[in-house]
């Protein structure tokens, strides 16, 4: 099975998904949804021994040849790792899935857009073409704005989907500018191409600044950081696919196919990439501090290990290329696990606040020995796999050529790593803050200290126990980070194979134990610094209230979108004002100033005069002269249109005297047509046109007038006299013939040579025609006449 097949079978399946969800519920969904994501998982694995042997998979194949577009996919080492991580924590999410949601929710659209967004990070990280790269990206933005938005009632829901939408939306239309760029500095828009000769000059570091500024929105770099927070307002399921192993990895897997080639040729490259991700690892990481509903925690922590994981990849250096892989793998594994954690908790507990959670170990303890062993790797204490990786980051940190303050500053976001990861467990095990009242575990509220949930009816769920699926998903991928861990082999050669996809020079090792070495001293400082700061929690709490007063980034945001819709919406009162010549005298405004000027110097008369085959053509032109001359005087609206409708059927006229009788026949019935819609709307006119009694009003409008006709003659004289080669439709006569298989050359034109515009020209028309259609019909239910 090649990949074109995968991909299709991910948007085949997307809509049958959504059906079978519409008619059967959430497992029924669900269980549909895995389907193309175990098909392409197995695909997968079956190609894993010889991709990992070194001989990766290349499918082609011609999609608009005559301009050079073509469908090319690569499974390397690298996307190879991707395509496992997407298709089997995508699997679980299913699972999962099935179980979170109630029997009576309709979420068959959910699943059907899971699946599809599946697919198109799917084809982002097999695409091998930077045009078809960009397609699959921004189908991910906007299936990814459909699922955070999944709650559309909320207005919060909606606002996090728009935000996210605008951000990475943003940053998607920045990469395809660098994409263009790139490629016309390459010469081609193959990626490994551009990657194995990489341009240079000024052109091609503009372009390459363009799809960095796309790729950070994407992975919510610091300051774009703040829509992934906020897109916590999804569903869990949603949460923990997009922001474990999918969306947010998307910008990741770019900076990291990128930076090797880069990295040594562009002086800039490394200082801003570093600088970007380890800001954001250190401010996310600050963050998460303050944070007491779980699902926030985890997803500010996401930003940190997101903003580690861009230093790493992004460095170009191949020791750190190598550790930013194992980085990559172990978050993965124990975010997920995590996320759906909190979703168990959420679901059994109804609130996620940290405050209220201390019951899980009690109520739930094979729920809260998952989270330990999970957050015990996003930690990076041993012997989870979060700790190898953290230990080879910490290594070719120490033995590479990097400033110490890069190492410095990974030191310290490893430092709030643990201190977030102990702030969730204690949280599950503890009273995060013993001055605050308990919560009510089911609305999440401050309660009365003298209620006992325990002893509430209503709150008989915090007794039932978890099903197996449920937190069978977390358990399993908790278990994966174990075993890693205790045997790092276990995925030591996709860790190497996806390296040297990446960079040929990359090198590097995956250890339980170094002995006795300045990374583990690092990993030492790095666990007693967050156990000091966990001890002092309240206090760091009160730090951030303190420094919340300083300005935001999603402050920012939303300062630069009120003030986009204000001017938009004074602009928008002026342009669109209701005043039909309004609108008129702009539309003709421009088409008459912007081509006029670049007209005025090349007007050209044709080389031969410009006279009539018949004297009947004269007569009919004076007669259509008048009669246009007429519009112009008519006082009443009536009068004007009937005028108007003259001149149609004048030039209709002409077609017959010019042979062309089916010509003439189209122009007959659009005329009939304008003319009987015009008669309609003149019901909801007055009688007769308003005058304004301005006179530099009415001069305006007469030079404004007399500027279009000369403008159009003009134009139309010059385009004749431009022509350079033989008119194409010289042989279009005897093509209808051979070729055609018609003996009428203007419908062989429409439906043969022309086919595609006809059918777009029929789609606009339809369209035109529904919208027509519904208008009538809402102007009906309203009592319109």
């Amino acid at each position: 099975m090649t990949a074109g097949w995968v991909l299709a079978a991910f948007f085949v399946a997307a809509p049958s998904t959504a059906w079978l969800g519409g008619r059967f519920g959430p497992r029924a969904a669900f269980s549909a949804a895995a389907v193309p994501m175990t098909v392409a998982l197995l695909w997968a694995l079956r190609a894993a021994p010889e991709v990992l042997g070194g001989d990766p998979h290349r499918m082609s194949w011609d999609w608009v040849p005559a301009i050079g577009l073509q469908v090319d996919l690569l499974l390397d080492g690298f996307a190879l790792l991707f395509v496992l991580l997407i298709t089997g924590i995508g699997a679980l999410i299913c699972l999962y899935a099935a179980w979170y949601f109630d029997p009576d929710e309709h979420v068959g659209l959910l699943a059907g857009l899971l699946v599809a967004f599946a697919g198109a990070m799917v084809g982002v990280v097999l695409s091998d073409n930077l045009l078809l790269v960009y397609v699959f990206w921004e189908i991910t933005s906007i299936t990814s704005y459909l699922l955070i938005g999944t709650k559309d009632r909320l207005a919060a829901s909606r606002d996090a989907a728009l935000q996210a939408l605008l951000v990475t939306g943003a940053g998607g239309l920045a990469m395809l500018g660098g994409f263009v760029l790139l490629a016309q500095q390459a010469g081609s828009t193959s990626l490994s191409g551009l990657l194995a000769d990489p341009p240079s000059g000024l052109a091609a570091e503009v372009g390459l600044g363009l799809v960095l500024v796309g790729a950070l929105s994407k992975s919510a770099q610091v300051p774009l950081h703040f829509w992934l927070p906020g897109a916590m307002a999804a569903p869990t399921p949603i949460s923990a696919y997009l922001h474990s192993a999918t969306m947010v990895k998307a910008g990741v897997y770019l900076i990291a196919r990128f930076a090797p080639p880069f990295a040594e040729q562009v002086a800039w490259w490394r200082p801003v990439v570093i600088g970007f991700g380890l800001t954001t690892m250190v401010v996310g990481g600050w963050r998460a501090l303050r944070q007491h509903d779980a699902k926030l925690l985890l997803a500010f922590g996401t930003v940190s290990q997101l903003g580690l994981m861009v230093a790493l990849l992004g460095a170009g250096v191949p020791a750190l290329t190598f550790a930013g892989i194992a980085v990559l793998l172990a978050h993965a594994l124990y975010k997920a696990a995590l996320f759906m954690v909190v979703g168990v908790v959420d679901h059994q507990a109804h609130t996620r606040d940290l405050r209220a959670l201390g019951m899980v170990v009690r109520r739930w303890p094979f729920v809260a020995a998952v989270s330990v062993v999970a957050a015990l790797s996003m930690a990076g204490l041993g012997p989870l796999f979060g700790f190898v990786a953290k230990e080879a980051a910490f290594e070719a940190l120490l033995h590479g050529r990097l400033s110490p303050a890069v190492t410095a500053g990974v030191l310290i976001g490893s430092l709030l790593s643990v201190a977030f990861s102990a702030r969730l467990v204690w949280g599950f095990w503890g009273r995060l803050d013993p001055a605050a009242p308990p919560l009510h575990p089911r609305h999440g509220s401050l309660a009365d200290p003298e209620h006992d949930p325990a002893h509430d009816d209503a709150d008989d769920t915090l007794h039932r126990s978890t099903p197996v699926p449920f937190i069978a998903p977390a358990a399993l991928l908790a278990t994966l980070s174990l075993l890693a861990g205790l045997w790092p082999g276990l995925v030591l050669p996709l860790v190497e194979e996806s390296a040297l996809a990446l960079d040929p020079r990359a090198d590097g090792g995956l250890y339980l134990w170094h002995g006795f070495t300045g990374a583990l001293l690092l990993s030492v400082i790095a666990i007693v610094g967050g156990a000091v700061l966990l001890g002092f929690r309240v206090g760091v709490e009160r730090l951030q209230r303190t420094l919340s007063v300083w300005p935001s980034a999603v402050g920012a945001y939303r300062s630069v979108l009120r003030w986009t819709l204000l001017v938009a919406g004074r602009v928008t009162a002026v342009a669109q004002n209701g005043s039909l010549p309004t609108y008129l005298t702009v539309v003709l405004t421009t088409a008459l100033v912007v081509p006029a000027v670049a007209l005025a110097g090349a007007v050209t008369w044709p080389d031969a005069a410009v006279g009539f085959e018949s004297p009947l053509q004269l007569v009919v032109v004076v007669i259509t002269a008048a009669i246009a001359l007429g519009v112009t005087v008519a006082r009443r609206r009536f009068a004007a249109i009937v005028c108007l409708g003259g001149v149609g059927f004048s030039v209709a006229l002409l077609f017959v005297l010019h042979g062309a009788p089916d010509l003439a026949l189209t122009q007959l019935l659009l005329e009939t047509l304008t003319l009987i819609v015009f008669v309609l709307v003149l019901r909801r006119l007055p009688d007769r046109f308003t005058l304004t009694s301005w006179p530099a009003a009415r001069s305006a409008r007469l030079l404004l007038a007399v500027g279009v006709g000369v403008f159009i003659t003009a134009f139309a004289l010059t385009a004749a006299a431009q022509r350079t080669e033989p008119p194409v439709s010289d042989g279009h006569v005897a093509r209808a013939l051979s070729e055609g298989g018609g003996a009428n050359v203007v419908n062989v034109i429409l439906v043969d040579f022309r086919g595609f515009d006809t059918l777009g020209e029929i789609t606009v028309l339809a369209t035109a025609a529904v919208g027509i259609a519904g208008l009538v019909q809402a102007g009906r239910r309203r009592g319109t006449p």
